[in-house]
Protein backbone atom coordinates (compact mmCIF):
# COMPACT_ATOMS: atom_id res chain seq x y z
CA UNK A 1 0.00 0.00 0.00
CA UNK A 2 1.32 3.56 -1.27
CA UNK A 3 1.49 6.47 1.30
CA UNK A 4 -1.56 7.97 -0.89
CA UNK A 5 -3.62 4.88 0.07
CA UNK A 6 -2.35 4.74 3.54
CA UNK A 7 -3.28 8.01 3.75
CA UNK A 8 -6.73 8.09 2.40
CA UNK A 9 -7.79 4.87 4.42
CA UNK A 10 -6.39 6.86 7.68
CA UNK A 11 -8.80 10.11 6.70
CA UNK A 12 -11.51 7.30 5.95
CA UNK A 13 -11.52 5.93 9.32
CA UNK A 14 -11.26 8.73 11.22
CA UNK A 15 -14.03 10.25 9.45
CA UNK A 16 -16.15 6.78 9.49
CA UNK A 17 -15.38 6.84 13.63
CA UNK A 18 -16.51 10.80 13.84
CA UNK A 19 -19.51 10.01 11.91
CA UNK A 20 -20.19 7.25 14.36
CA UNK A 21 -19.74 9.27 17.75
CA UNK A 22 -21.41 11.88 16.18
CA UNK A 23 -24.88 9.95 15.22
CA UNK A 24 -25.61 8.70 18.67
CA UNK A 25 -24.57 12.03 20.12
CA UNK A 26 -26.94 13.89 17.21
CA UNK A 27 -29.85 11.57 17.85
CA UNK A 28 -29.38 12.16 21.81
CA UNK A 29 -29.26 16.00 21.44
CA UNK A 30 -32.67 15.62 19.46
CA UNK A 31 -33.93 13.53 22.23
CA UNK A 32 -33.68 16.27 24.77
CA UNK A 33 -36.71 17.45 26.34
CA UNK A 34 -36.23 21.46 27.68
CA UNK A 35 -38.67 22.69 30.05
CA UNK A 36 -39.64 26.15 31.44
CA UNK A 37 -41.62 26.41 34.86
CA UNK A 38 -42.70 29.49 35.82
CA UNK A 39 -42.71 31.13 39.49
CA UNK A 40 -42.80 34.23 41.36
CA UNK A 41 -40.84 37.04 42.41
CA UNK A 42 -36.85 35.87 43.02
CA UNK A 43 -37.49 36.88 46.67
CA UNK A 44 -40.71 34.89 47.55
CA UNK A 45 -41.16 31.23 47.87
CA UNK A 46 -42.45 29.96 44.44
CA UNK A 47 -39.12 30.52 42.85
CA UNK A 48 -37.46 27.89 45.79
CA UNK A 49 -39.84 25.88 45.04
CA UNK A 50 -39.71 25.76 40.49
CA UNK A 51 -35.57 25.68 41.58
CA UNK A 52 -36.28 22.91 43.80
CA UNK A 53 -38.38 21.22 41.26
CA UNK A 54 -35.98 21.48 38.86
CA UNK A 55 -33.05 20.49 40.71
CA UNK A 56 -34.19 17.12 41.43
CA UNK A 57 -35.69 16.66 38.02
CA UNK A 58 -31.75 17.62 36.61
CA UNK A 59 -30.30 15.11 38.57
CA UNK A 60 -31.49 12.36 36.14
CA UNK A 61 -31.07 14.48 33.07
CA UNK A 62 -28.65 11.81 31.46
CA UNK A 63 -31.09 9.09 31.67
CA UNK A 64 -34.58 11.07 30.87
CA UNK A 65 -32.77 13.51 28.51
CA UNK A 66 -35.18 16.48 30.38
CA UNK A 67 -34.06 19.80 31.09
CA UNK A 68 -35.53 22.06 34.01
CA UNK A 69 -34.98 25.82 34.18
CA UNK A 70 -37.23 28.37 36.16
CA UNK A 71 -38.92 31.62 35.45
CA UNK A 72 -39.17 34.38 37.74
CA UNK A 73 -43.04 35.70 36.66
CA UNK A 74 -46.43 37.89 38.35
CA UNK A 75 -47.24 34.57 40.03
CA UNK A 76 -50.46 32.64 39.67
CA UNK A 77 -52.73 34.26 36.78
CA UNK A 78 -49.57 34.97 34.51
CA UNK A 79 -47.94 31.74 34.63
CA UNK A 80 -51.64 30.07 34.21
CA UNK A 81 -52.31 31.88 31.17
CA UNK A 82 -48.84 31.72 29.89
CA UNK A 83 -49.35 27.53 30.28
CA UNK A 84 -52.10 28.45 27.89
CA UNK A 85 -50.19 30.05 25.55
CA UNK A 86 -47.32 27.80 25.34
CA UNK A 87 -44.89 29.88 26.63
CA UNK A 88 -44.41 27.90 29.71
CA UNK A 89 -44.38 24.44 30.54
CA UNK A 90 -45.24 24.45 34.45
CA UNK A 91 -46.49 26.95 36.57
CA UNK A 92 -46.81 27.29 40.20
CA UNK A 93 -50.49 28.39 41.53
CA UNK A 94 -52.50 28.91 44.08
CA UNK A 95 -55.21 26.36 44.65
CA UNK A 96 -58.21 29.41 43.93
CA UNK A 97 -56.54 30.47 41.07
CA UNK A 98 -56.35 26.83 39.88
CA UNK A 99 -59.96 26.28 40.59
CA UNK A 100 -61.01 29.55 38.80
CA UNK A 101 -58.82 29.04 35.64
CA UNK A 102 -60.30 25.65 35.50
CA UNK A 103 -63.91 26.61 35.75
CA UNK A 104 -63.86 30.33 33.82
CA UNK A 105 -64.48 32.04 37.15
CA UNK A 106 -62.87 34.75 38.62
CA UNK A 107 -59.74 36.63 36.51
CA UNK A 108 -60.71 33.74 34.33
CA UNK A 109 -64.35 34.63 33.74
CA UNK A 110 -65.92 33.09 30.39
CA UNK A 111 -62.58 31.91 29.74
CA UNK A 112 -62.03 28.65 31.28
CA UNK A 113 -59.25 26.83 30.45
CA UNK A 114 -60.09 22.52 30.23
CA UNK A 115 -56.62 21.69 29.41
CA UNK A 116 -55.16 23.00 32.93
CA UNK A 117 -53.55 19.88 34.26
CA UNK A 118 -52.49 19.46 37.84
CA UNK A 119 -49.25 17.83 39.09
CA UNK A 120 -49.45 18.05 42.56
CA UNK A 121 -49.47 20.34 45.48
CA UNK A 122 -46.74 22.34 47.76
CA UNK A 123 -47.03 24.04 50.88
CA UNK A 124 -49.67 25.97 52.35
CA UNK A 125 -50.21 29.54 51.96
CA UNK A 126 -51.44 32.24 54.11
CA UNK A 127 -53.15 35.70 53.02
CA UNK A 128 -50.66 38.08 54.92
CA UNK A 129 -51.11 41.90 55.40
CA UNK A 130 -48.70 43.32 57.44
CA UNK A 131 -49.06 47.22 58.58
CA UNK A 132 -47.03 49.87 59.76
CA UNK A 133 -47.50 50.43 63.74
CA UNK A 134 -48.72 54.20 63.99
CA UNK A 135 -50.91 53.28 61.00
CA UNK A 136 -53.76 52.11 63.31
CA UNK A 137 -54.42 49.36 61.40
CA UNK A 138 -55.14 45.83 63.37
CA UNK A 139 -57.36 44.15 61.38
CA UNK A 140 -58.96 44.10 57.77
CA UNK A 141 -61.70 46.66 58.45
CA UNK A 142 -59.12 49.54 59.78
CA UNK A 143 -57.96 49.27 56.24
CA UNK A 144 -60.44 51.01 54.45
CA UNK A 145 -59.15 54.87 53.78
CA UNK A 146 -55.48 54.08 54.55
CA UNK A 147 -53.03 53.48 51.59
CA UNK A 148 -53.10 49.85 50.97
CA UNK A 149 -50.70 48.00 48.04
CA UNK A 150 -53.24 45.35 46.80
CA UNK A 151 -50.85 43.02 44.89
CA UNK A 152 -49.47 43.59 41.25
CA UNK A 153 -52.07 42.81 38.61
CA UNK A 154 -51.92 38.91 38.11
CA UNK A 155 -51.21 37.79 40.83
CA UNK A 156 -52.88 35.19 43.81
CA UNK A 157 -52.46 37.87 46.21
CA UNK A 158 -54.27 40.59 44.02
CA UNK A 159 -57.35 37.59 44.03
CA UNK A 160 -57.00 37.12 47.05
CA UNK A 161 -57.59 40.76 47.94
CA UNK A 162 -60.46 41.33 45.36
CA UNK A 163 -62.34 38.62 46.41
CA UNK A 164 -62.13 39.66 49.83
CA UNK A 165 -63.45 43.21 48.76
CA UNK A 166 -66.28 41.96 47.15
CA UNK A 167 -67.79 40.11 49.67
CA UNK A 168 -67.80 43.25 51.92
CA UNK A 169 -68.54 45.28 48.94
CA UNK A 170 -65.67 47.32 48.42
CA UNK A 171 -64.00 49.15 45.68
CA UNK A 172 -60.42 50.48 45.22
CA UNK A 173 -62.57 54.01 46.19
CA UNK A 174 -62.54 52.69 49.67
CA UNK A 175 -58.73 53.00 50.01
CA UNK A 176 -57.31 56.77 50.21
CA UNK A 177 -55.06 55.07 47.67
CA UNK A 178 -54.44 51.33 46.39
CA UNK A 179 -50.89 50.74 44.90
CA UNK A 180 -50.10 47.99 42.61
CA UNK A 181 -46.51 47.28 43.40
CA UNK A 182 -44.84 43.66 43.26
CA UNK A 183 -44.23 41.88 46.57
CA UNK A 184 -40.43 42.44 46.56
CA UNK A 185 -40.79 46.21 46.43
CA UNK A 186 -43.55 46.77 48.90
CA UNK A 187 -41.96 45.99 52.20
CA UNK A 188 -39.74 48.80 51.39
CA UNK A 189 -42.44 51.08 50.10
CA UNK A 190 -43.98 51.24 53.63
CA UNK A 191 -40.80 51.62 55.63
CA UNK A 192 -40.46 55.25 53.76
CA UNK A 193 -44.01 55.68 54.29
CA UNK A 194 -45.63 55.65 51.19
CA UNK A 195 -48.06 52.72 52.15
CA UNK A 196 -49.31 52.00 54.96
CA UNK A 197 -49.99 48.61 54.63
CA UNK A 198 -49.55 45.35 51.84
CA UNK A 199 -50.49 42.74 51.42
CA UNK A 200 -49.11 39.45 50.44
CA UNK A 201 -50.11 35.36 50.07
CA UNK A 202 -47.20 33.35 50.92
CA UNK A 203 -45.78 30.24 52.93
CA UNK A 204 -43.85 30.91 55.89
CA UNK A 205 -41.66 32.12 57.08
CA UNK A 206 -41.41 34.88 54.54
CA UNK A 207 -38.27 37.20 53.23
CA UNK A 208 -41.19 39.46 52.90
CA UNK A 209 -42.59 39.88 56.27
CA UNK A 210 -39.05 39.38 57.78
CA UNK A 211 -37.87 42.31 56.32
CA UNK A 212 -40.53 44.80 56.67
CA UNK A 213 -40.85 43.65 60.44
CA UNK A 214 -37.28 44.19 61.15
CA UNK A 215 -36.41 47.22 59.20
CA UNK A 216 -39.23 49.80 60.45
CA UNK A 217 -41.76 49.69 63.36
CA UNK A 218 -44.81 46.76 61.44
CA UNK A 219 -46.68 43.98 62.36
CA UNK A 220 -48.87 41.24 61.15
CA UNK A 221 -52.66 41.56 60.93
CA UNK A 222 -55.51 39.60 61.76
CA UNK A 223 -57.70 38.98 58.61
CA UNK A 224 -60.48 37.33 60.21
CA UNK A 225 -63.35 39.69 58.98
CA UNK A 226 -67.06 38.82 57.46
CA UNK A 227 -65.33 38.54 53.83
CA UNK A 228 -62.47 35.89 54.90
CA UNK A 229 -65.25 33.55 56.55
CA UNK A 230 -67.33 33.78 53.27
CA UNK A 231 -64.63 32.43 51.62
CA UNK A 232 -63.77 29.80 53.85
CA UNK A 233 -66.95 28.56 53.92
CA UNK A 234 -68.08 28.65 50.24
CA UNK A 235 -65.04 27.30 48.68
CA UNK A 236 -62.98 24.11 49.10
CA UNK A 237 -59.46 25.18 48.34
CA UNK A 238 -59.95 27.91 51.03
CA UNK A 239 -59.23 27.74 55.22
CA UNK A 240 -58.61 29.47 58.03
CA UNK A 241 -54.51 29.41 58.85
CA UNK A 242 -52.49 30.48 61.74
CA UNK A 243 -49.41 32.14 61.55
CA UNK A 244 -46.83 30.96 64.50
CA UNK A 245 -45.82 33.89 66.55
CA UNK A 246 -42.04 33.95 66.39
CA UNK A 247 -39.12 36.43 66.77
CA UNK A 248 -38.44 36.08 63.33
CA UNK A 249 -41.42 38.84 62.85
CA UNK A 250 -40.26 40.04 66.49
CA UNK A 251 -44.07 39.31 68.02
CA UNK A 252 -44.89 36.35 69.56
CA UNK A 253 -48.42 36.45 69.36
CA UNK A 254 -50.19 34.68 66.59
CA UNK A 255 -52.24 35.74 63.79
CA UNK A 256 -55.28 34.70 62.49
CA UNK A 257 -56.14 34.57 59.04
CA UNK A 258 -57.27 32.20 55.95
CA UNK A 259 -55.44 30.65 52.98
CA UNK A 260 -54.60 28.26 50.05
CA UNK A 261 -51.97 26.32 48.95
CA UNK A 262 -49.40 26.50 46.61
CA UNK A 263 -49.97 23.77 43.60
CA UNK A 264 -47.80 22.82 40.46
CA UNK A 265 -49.94 22.67 36.87
CA UNK A 266 -49.26 22.13 34.00
CA UNK A 267 -51.46 21.52 30.67
CA UNK A 268 -52.73 18.38 29.23
CA UNK A 269 -50.28 19.14 25.83
CA UNK A 270 -47.31 18.24 27.88
CA UNK A 271 -46.30 14.83 27.17
CA UNK A 272 -47.33 12.11 29.50
CA UNK A 273 -43.57 10.65 30.51
CA UNK A 274 -41.96 14.27 30.79
CA UNK A 275 -44.55 14.99 33.60
CA UNK A 276 -44.40 11.44 34.90
CA UNK A 277 -40.40 12.09 35.48
CA UNK A 278 -40.97 15.13 37.05
CA UNK A 279 -42.89 13.84 39.57
CA UNK A 280 -41.32 10.65 40.05
CA UNK A 281 -37.79 12.89 40.72
CA UNK A 282 -39.41 15.00 43.29
CA UNK A 283 -41.72 11.72 45.49
CA UNK A 284 -38.50 10.12 45.09
CA UNK A 285 -36.23 12.83 46.96
CA UNK A 286 -38.82 14.51 49.18
CA UNK A 287 -36.42 14.79 51.95
CA UNK A 288 -33.83 16.46 50.02
CA UNK A 289 -36.83 18.64 48.69
CA UNK A 290 -38.05 19.50 51.85
CA UNK A 291 -34.69 20.79 53.01
CA UNK A 292 -34.33 23.11 50.34
CA UNK A 293 -36.95 26.07 51.94
CA UNK A 294 -38.54 26.11 55.47
CA UNK A 295 -42.11 26.17 54.46
CA UNK A 296 -41.45 22.79 52.44
CA UNK A 297 -40.90 21.30 56.11
CA UNK A 298 -44.55 20.29 56.06
CA UNK A 299 -44.57 18.40 52.82
CA UNK A 300 -45.81 14.92 52.92
CA UNK A 301 -46.95 12.62 49.94
CA UNK A 302 -50.60 11.71 50.47
CA UNK A 303 -51.12 15.77 51.19
CA UNK A 304 -49.32 16.80 48.09
CA UNK A 305 -51.91 14.51 45.67
CA UNK A 306 -54.62 14.66 47.49
CA UNK A 307 -55.06 18.19 48.96
CA UNK A 308 -56.40 21.29 47.14
CA UNK A 309 -56.18 20.22 43.58
CA UNK A 310 -59.11 21.05 41.60
CA UNK A 311 -58.03 20.36 37.41
CA UNK A 312 -57.43 17.33 36.79
CA UNK A 313 -54.84 15.38 37.23
CA UNK A 314 -51.96 14.88 34.39
CA UNK A 315 -52.11 11.20 33.09
CA UNK A 316 -48.50 11.48 33.51
CA UNK A 317 -48.54 12.09 37.39
CA UNK A 318 -51.74 10.30 37.87
CA UNK A 319 -49.64 7.00 36.39
CA UNK A 320 -47.02 7.43 38.65
CA UNK A 321 -49.64 8.27 42.02
CA UNK A 322 -50.74 4.70 41.19
CA UNK A 323 -47.52 2.67 40.81
CA UNK A 324 -46.51 3.67 44.04
CA UNK A 325 -49.92 3.38 45.71
CA UNK A 326 -51.17 7.12 46.23
CA UNK A 327 -53.88 6.52 44.35
CA UNK A 328 -55.91 3.34 43.69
Amino acid sequence: MNALAKTILVITAFLGLSLIDAEPQAAQKAEQKFIIIGTGGVTGVYYPAGGAICRMLNKGRKTHGIRCSVESTGASVYNINAIRQGDLDFGVAQSDTQYNAYNGKGKFKGKAYKDLRSVFSLHPEAFTIVARDESGIEEFKDLRGKRFNIGDPGSGTRANAESIMRNLDWTLDDFELATELKIDEAPQAMCKNAIDAFAFTVGHPSSWAKEATTTCSSHLVDVTNEGARKLVEGHPYYSWATIAGDQLYGDPKPTRTFGVRATLVTSAQIPDDVVYELVKAVFENLDSFKKLHPAFAVLNKRDMVQSALTAPLHPGAEKYYREVGLLK
